[in-house]
């Protein structure tokens, strides 16, 4: 692969990291289509580095959704809490353009809790509660994605410079 190429998988990568963070674009696939279009112009021994970033991107994909998922099981969100979180969150995903998907969830999930089975005084208290957990687990989600998207991206500079 000449210069322009490994130009053009640089600020593929690059976006991809963006889109991370910026939920417009698909950023862990940007990374990996990416490392596997300088996989095939390279051949050789840079399948093993976009195999590496492969491993690494899936595995960030599973513990972003179970990683915080689990932690808000445990603090006592419901389950139909999380599910009508993420339905409003991907209609979010569609009426507010970058932040409807967060913005859609956590309403969702203070929706749940308020409408949930608390007594009533409780209600209110106990959904902002959910809210607050549900905001941090956001948070954490997009953390680890960002760091499966890093160390891959890492791994395919790092591939891409000792193949040179």
């Amino acid at each position: 692969m000449g210069d322009a190429g490994l130009v053009v998988v640089a600020v593929a990568l690059a976006v991809g990291l963006v889109g991370i963070v910026v939920p417009v674009l698909p950023g862990t696939v940007l990374i990996a289509v990416a490392a596997l279009v300088w996989a095939i112009a390279t051949g050789g021994a840079a399948w093993w580095f976009f195999a590496a970033a492969a491993v690494l991107l899936a595995g960030g994909q599973v513990a972003m959704y179970l990683l915080p998922g689990r932690r808000m099981t445990r603090a006592g969100i419901r389950r139909t809490t999380l599910l009508l979180g993420g339905l409003l969150g991907v209609v979010g995903f569609f009426v507010v353009p970058v932040l409807g998907l967060p913005l859609g969830f956590v309403l969702g999930v203070f929706l749940g809790e308020l409408l949930g089975t608390a007594a009533a005084p409780d209600r209110a208290r106990r959904a902002w509660r959910s809210t607050v957990v549900a905001l941090k687990n956001v948070g954490l989600s997009v953390a680890i994605e960002g760091a499966a998207g890093l160390v891959a991206t890492g791994v395919v500079v790092a591939g891409a410079l000792s193949l040179r």
